[in-house]
This record gives C-alpha cells, structure tokens and sequence, in this order.
C-alpha cells in the first residue's frame, strides 16, 4: 500500500483527526465529507478529508 492514496479524516467541530482511509485520487477529484463517531465529542459529527 502506497502512502500517497492516504487520506485523514478530521471532526468539524473539536478539529482533531480519527480516522485514516484510502481514496483513489484519479477517480476522486473533491474532498470526502462523511458522517462518523468522534471518541472526543461522544456523538456522530461529520469529518472532512485533509492533507
């Protein structure tokens, strides 16, 4: 697995990063935006894809 189709996923609202995925950036040219559970914030909260 190669390190440059690795994306992180950071919260919107306590701003830390929790979840590490993969993405193909041919294919996908914006920014995931998905709706998961923040350890931190104790509820589901949506998470950006960042650099």
């Amino acid at each position: 697995m190669s390190q440059d189709n690795m994306i992180k996923f950071e919260c919107t609202v306590c701003k830390t990063v929790n979840y590490f995925s993969h993405k193909n950036k041919k294919i996908l040219k914006t920014r995931l935006e998905l709706k998961k559970y923040c350890k931190h914030c104790n509820t589901s909260t949506l998470h950006k894809e960042t650099k």
